[in-house]
Order: C-alpha cells, then sequence, then structure tokens
C-alpha cells in the first residue's frame, strides 16, 4: 500500500472542506433569500431545505474517514505554517462537532427555522406571547448543546465559546463592571449638562435618496460592489459565501436618517473583513474570520472611530446638505456633529450612542445567563427584559417590539453573540489607535475621504490572518498589549469632553 505524502493528504483534506464549505454556503444563501426575498407561505418549505443541508453538512464534517485524514496531517511535520494550522484547526472543530448528534443537529436547524418566522409573527402583532412558546423551546435545545460541548464554570462558557474562543464569563463579568463602574460616571457628567439638539435628523429623508447616500458611503469605504450587493432586511444583516460574494442589508426610516447610515456602515465594517479574507483559504479556518469580537471590532471601527468622527463628516457633509437642503441647509458641521453622537438612554440597542449601547449589551447578557442557568424563564422575560432597562438606563418600555422583540438573535439560537459587540467597541478602540500610530496622517486622510491606507492597513494586520491568532493574539500582535478597557474609556472621555464639556 502506498503511503500518500503530505502534499497529496493536505490536497485531500482541502477538497473535502470546501464541499462542506460550498453546502454550508448554499445554507447561507437560503438564509440570505429568506431575510430578504423569501415570499411568506415559502417558510415551511425553506426550513425543511435549510435542515437537509444543515444535517447533510454536519454528516459529512464528522465521517470517521475526515477524522483519521486529520489525525494523520495533525502528526505530519513537513506542512507549512498555514497548512499546519489549518489542519490544527480543522481537527479541533471536528473534535467539537463529533460531539453533536445528527438528530440535535436536525432538530436545532428545524428549532430555528420555527423560531425565526415566530419572532417575524410576534413583531408584527407586537406581541411576545406568540413568540416565548418557540422561543423556551430554543433555550432548552441550548442548554442541551451547552451540555454536548461541555464547560468549565457556568453553562454560557460553551456557548460564548463558540463565538469568541477562550472568552468565558469570568471575563465578561469584569469587563462589564468596567462599564458600570468608569462609563457610568461619564454618563452621569454628560446627563448634568445640557443636551444637544438632535431633531433635524428626524425630519423626513426621503428613502430614495438615502438609499443613494448609503451606497456612496459604502463605495467610499472601499466595498466591492462588484463582489457583494446592499438589500432591505428587517434587521441589518451581512452574509458572506465567499470572500467574491458578500453581501449586506440595510433599514431606512424615512423620519430617522441614523438609522439607515450607520447600519450601512457598520455592516460596511463586516463585509470589508469578508471581502479581505484570503481567497485560497476558502472553506479552512484560516480563510474564515477571527472571532465574533474581531468581526464586530471591524464594523465598530467603521461605524464610529471613523463614522461618527468629525474629520469623516468634514469630507461627507457637504454632499448630504446637497442631498438635503431643506433640512441641513441651516445645520453647521459642528452641530451635525454632536447631534449624531449625542448620549441619551435609549429602547433600542441598534440606534443607541456608543456610551448607553454597553449597558444594552449588558442586560442581554445577564439575562442569556439567566435563561442558561435557570435564574430566568421564557414566561415573563419581557417582565425581566423591562426591569433591566429601568434599573440600568431608566427607561420605561412601552411595548415589545420596542423591548423584548426588537432583536434577531435569539430567533437564530445566537445565545453568547452579544457580548461580542462590546468586545467589538473595545478592540476597535484600541486597534484604531494602532493605526493612528502605525499610518502618519490618517486623521488627515479621513478628512479627505481617502480610506485606502486604513484599509490596506487593517487587511494586513487583521483580514489576511483568518482564524491563524485567537482574539487575544491577534490584539497583542497588532497594538502591542492584550485587550484593555482604558483605550476605549480615553477615547470616549475626549471625543465627549468635546461635545458636552465633561
Amino acid at each position: 500500500m502506498t503511503t500518500q505524502s503530505s502534499g497529496e493528504l493536505y490536497a485531500s483534506y482541502k477538497t473535502k472542506m470546501q464541499q462542506i464549505a460550498d453546502i454550508r454556503n448554499a445554507i447561507a444563501v437560503l438564509g440570505w433569500d429568506q431575510e430578504t426575498h423569501l415570499p411568506e407561505k415559502g417558510a415551511a418549505f425553506r426550513g425543511q431545505q435549510i435542515t437537509t443541508l444543515s444535517t447533510l453538512a454536519h454528516e459529512l464534517f464528522v465521517e470517521d474517514k475526515l477524522g483519521e485524514l486529520l489525525q494523520n496531517l495533525h502528526t505530519r511535520q513537513d506542512l507549512d505554517i498555514i497548512a499546519s494550522k489549518n489542519a490544527a484547526l480543522s481537527l479541533e472543530d471536528y473534535e467539537k462537532n463529533k460531539k453533536y448528534p445528527a438528530r440535535f443537529v436536525a432538530e436545532l436547524s428545524n428549532a430555528t427555522n420555527e423560531c425565526y418566522h415566530a419572532w417575524i409573527k410576534a413583531r408584527k402583532a407586537n406581541d411576545y406571547k406568540i413568540f416565548e412558546p418557540v422561543l423556551a423551546k430554543m433555550v432548552e435545545l441550548k442548554k442541551q448543546e451547552a451540555d454536548i460541548l461541555g464547560y468549565n464554570g457556568h453553562p454560557y462558557n460553551a456557548l460564548l465559546n463558540e463565538y469568541e474562543k477562550g472568552a468565558n464569563t469570568a471575563m465578561l463579568d469584569t469587563i462589564f463592571a468596567d462599564v458600570k463602574t468608569a462609563l457610568a460616571p461619564l454618563l452621569q457628567q454628560i446627563e448634568a449638562k445640557p443636551q444637544v439638539n438632535k431633531d433635524f435628523l428626524h425630519l423626513h429623508y426621503d428613502r430614495n435618496k438615502q438609499w443613494e447616500f448609503g451606497i456612496e458611503i459604502l463605495k467610499a469605504m472601499g466595498y466591492d460592489m462588484n463582489a457583494g450587493r446592499q438589500d432591505i432586511s428587517e434587521h441589518p444583516f451581512t452574509t458572506s459565501f465567499n470572500p467574491q460574494d458578500v453581501r449586506v442589508t440595510t433599514r431606512i426610516d424615512e423620519n430617522d436618517f441614523g438609522n439607515m447610515t450607520w447600519s450601512c456602515i457598520h455592516e460596511g465594517g463586516h463585509a470589508l473583513y469578508e471581502q479581505g479574507l484570503p481567497v485560497d483559504n476558502y472553506g479552512l479556518p484560516c480563510g474564515e474570520a477571527a472571532s465574533l469580537g474581531i468581526h464586530e471590532s471591524q464594523s465598530r471601527l467603521w461605524e464610529n472611530n471613523v463614522g461618527r468622527s468629525l474629520p469623516f463628516w468634514q469630507y461627507h457633509y457637504a454632499a448630504l446638505q446637497a442631498r438635503f437642503p431643506e433640512n441641513l441647509q441651516h445645520v453647521s458641521l459642528d452641530d451635525f456633529y454632536k447631534a449624531i453622537n449625542q448620549v441619551k438612554p435609549s429602547l433600542i440597542r441598534t440606534e443607541a450612542d456608543e456610551l448607553t449601547y454597553h449597558f444594552h449589551v449588558m442586560i442581554r447578557y445577564e439575562i442569556e445567563k439567566g435563561l442558561l442557568d435557570g435564574t430566568y424563564s421564557t414566561k415573563d422575560l419581557n417582565e425581566v427584559w423591562n426591569k433591566y432597562y429601568r434599573e440600568y438606563l431608566h427607561v420605561d418600555v412601552p411595548d415589545d417590539n420596542q423591548g423584548v422583540l426588537q432583536d434577531i438573535h435569539w430567533s437564530h439560537g445566537s445565545f453568547g453573540y452579544f457580548p461580542t459587540y462590546s468586545l467589538g467597541s473595545l478592540y476597535a478602540a484600541q486597534f484604531f489607535i494602532a493605526a493612528q500610530k502605525q499610518i502618519p496622517g490618517l486623521i488627515e486622510q479621513i478628512t479627505k475621504g481617502d480610506y485606502k491606507q486604513l484599509l490596506s492597513w487593517l487587511r494586513d494586520e487583521i483580514h489576511h490572518h483568518g482564524r491563524y491568532y485567537t482574539s487575544n493574539e491577534l490584539c497583542e500582535k497588532v497594538t502591542g498589549e492584550p485587550l484593555a478597557f482604558k483605550y476605549f474609556l480615553d477615547y470616549a472621555t475626549e471625543k465627549y469632553h468635546h461635545i458636552y464639556n465633561v
């Protein structure tokens, strides 16, 4: 019997992984269509189709033959560093996925489809009771998943690790303690100051003009429209089928200019990351994003550190005024800048300012932990939600759509995802400081609408590594130190000193 060379083994592995990726990306296409164009009557069959493909992908990925191939590759000493890392990470993924029974995969896929459509119906009726029974089923499945995966400490750690490898509740409890002790005093100082005016952002902004402006901003950022597209969805999202087909969605409110604009910039940041992943590692770990926290760092860096900065609007504001003269011709650039950075407790996470945003995330984190360990039940989750909002943000929730039904994540079964939003903001602040140190004249470039060097830096320092590094390894490589809350606090303190004179 002829022994295969490492190169032959690796080629077999790559072919197998790309076949699995093809199936998973076919599922992603069906999911994108489900959230953008699927007719209501097609929901049941779409769920069946996704379940069939999900089960097939899982079965292919947990075949004993693939496991033997990965174990063989793992012993080889003559692979290059990328090939060796790909094989090691795939073996880790294989051993984790091997834990999932095919029956459970199918059941979870079915429940996700049912949960998503129940969420849509509940939002249309503005009634949490419609969503609650299927959410209860989803929570039970997530408890089972935590047991399947295994964990140390809190069961939430098992699910969190799926999105942010190495993170745990001890780490997050520390971060959210910083949010309470460091951000709360800054918020109190701001609340004591005269509030900036943003009424002009809630005048009528024509839908089509907003859409055109959003497309212009995406193109300016470097989003390749020949490798993607934008559509409308209930909840803005980014989906990637490969680095040459990365799609974004937005939503438009004609009486809220910020709703679409920053969802475009936010999702554009996600999409730039996906378009920057190495094509030659399609289907392999080094062709995938490092983590959800790093993914969020890219969207947050573009949305906040760039897109809500004064230099960004020093370039784009004149064009915006020309597009909406009746609303903005008498609004100064400084007043516009202050308005788009207004800090004020609110109900909707996706529309929250940079500071209160972390309290929105913390609330979801506390609820998810409670659902997993039995502290909370889905039966009264809307009441729990409303209590947290009164406690942390001092706002009363008027209805379910502006409360417990506002996010799509639980309908997808994405428990453990929310904390990555806060982690992303912290990484973003730290990365942007590093970018300013390493790119001479970066701020001046931004004032000219030139983001080429910034995007090139992100490609070189972050995007092209894929999953080669964990989040904290990547952070240390890029910035010279592990994730530190102080960079976000310094950024926020300096920014809001100018806006509120605190």
